[in-house]
């Protein structure tokens, strides 16, 4: 009777948002995608000039299998969703912008020693019934959380899935399952303020104004890495603030650990490991040495060969923040894995092509941060639904 009573009532809310939508100075509600458009809810872009790879932390829910070793397999039962998913932003649809081959999207990641079974979306919306799963970071991450949903909207019709916006969150819900995937915007999760005269302060003891946005989330991912090695005028901020004082100059990889540390107590302070699941997902890599183009016209994933290239500071920093914090927080590693991936970022194909659908290389930039989609990103998240 209660679900017959639960069913009815969502029927009644989405048949009144349906016939009227709300709009706030803080909040957005659409029952129809075609009514939102994902390109213009944006967040600041941000440029990386870091190539990376990950350490796993010990703080790790499984030691049987090394998710982060393995190959990349070609896979023509691959991509997991319609190309035209209509919750990529442009920026990364390659093949709607004139991307000519798409072997990029029939990779499938196999780690060495296990099998990542394959993504099945009625059993991962079945698994976060009643539950929020919500992802925090940056431009990337948002990326992550457009392959989660495309990934499981085709089998929602259309009329019992909507989108929701409030502050800096966006949120796909799936009423039947009373679920939501959320992304939140956060590269540095630390608070950035715009101060006085435009200035922008940077403070790394301060982090509620982001985190209120995490409260009650049943599954919450992590990434913070990028933005924090921006300098000179890719940087985000004039000054960092910690406690009374103000000052310019700061080690990025202190200022990382400052940032880190004060995320961590937070989720120490705030959060129930009976009740929460807490990921950090590893730094993305990106392919932009030779002024950005060396990803340029790659067709295939390298080989691994058994060697493992530097491990930056940021994610050492990050590694020893997360040894300390006494909730048991999941490093998901992908980032020796998608280093493999040079094939798959946008590179030129970053925005559309002319009227007869040509790409030309000239006076164009080469995006080799950010990845297609469908592509790497799906591999991530065919791992997160292994975890869950």
């Amino acid at each position: 009777m209660a679900g017959k009573q639960t069913v009815q009532t969502s029927s009644l809310f989405f048949l009144w948002l349906t016939t009227l939508s709300v709009v706030s100075k803080n909040f957005y509600f659409t029952p129809c995608l075609a009514n939102l458009d994902m390109n213009s809810i944006e967040w600041t872009e941000e440029r990386e000039d870091d190539e990376a790879n990950e350490i796993q932390s010990q703080h790790t829910m499984s030691r049987d299998c090394d998710l982060s070793a393995g190959k990349w397999v070609f896979d023509a039962s691959y991509p997991l969703y319609n190309p035209d998913c209509p919750y990529i932003i442009n920026q990364v649809s390659c093949q709607r912008n004139g991307r000519p081959d798409l072997d990029y999207e029939k990779w499938r990641w196999q780690p060495q020693q296990c099998s990542i079974p394959r993504f099945n979306a009625l059993d991962f919306l079945g698994r976060i019934r009643k539950k929020r799963v919500m992802l925090v970071g940056d431009s990337i991450m948002r990326s992550q959380w457009e392959s989660l949903v495309c990934m499981v909207e085709a089998v929602i019709p259309n009329e019992r899935k909507l989108v929701s916006s409030y502050g800096p969150t966006i949120a796909f819900h799936a009423v039947d399952f009373q679920a939501s995937i959320e992304f939140s915007w956060a590269p540095l999760l630390v608070e950035l303020r715009e101060e006085a005269y435009h200035k922008k302060v940077l403070y790394l003891d301060s982090i509620e104004e982001n985190a209120k946005y995490w409260r009650g989330v049943d599954v919450l991912v992590f990434d913070s890495a990028h933005w924090w090695t921006h300098s000179g005028k890719w940087s985000s901020w004039d000054y960092y603030k910690e406690g009374d004082r103000l000052f310019t100059g700061l080690n990025p990889m202190v200022a990382y650990e400052k940032g880190l540390t004060t995320w961590a107590k937070w989720v120490d302070l705030n959060l129930d490991p009976r009740r929460t699941r807490v990921i950090f997902r590893s730094v993305s890599p990106q392919h932009s040495r030779d002024n950005g183009w060396q990803c340029y016209r790659q067709r295939e994933p390298r080989v691994f060969l058994g060697h493992r290239p530097r491990v930056p500071w940021q994610l050492v920093v990050l590694r020893e923040a997360l040894k300390k914090t006494s909730f048991p927080v999941y490093l998901l590693d992908v980032t020796s894995m998608s280093a493999l991936r040079r094939d798959g970022h946008p590179s030129i194909y970053g925005r559309a092509a002319d009227a007869q659908g040509r790409q030309e290389a000239a006076g164009r930039t080469s995006d080799c941060s950010h990845w297609c989609l469908p592509g790497v990103p799906d591999a991530w998240n065919e791992m997160l639904y292994a975890l869950l």
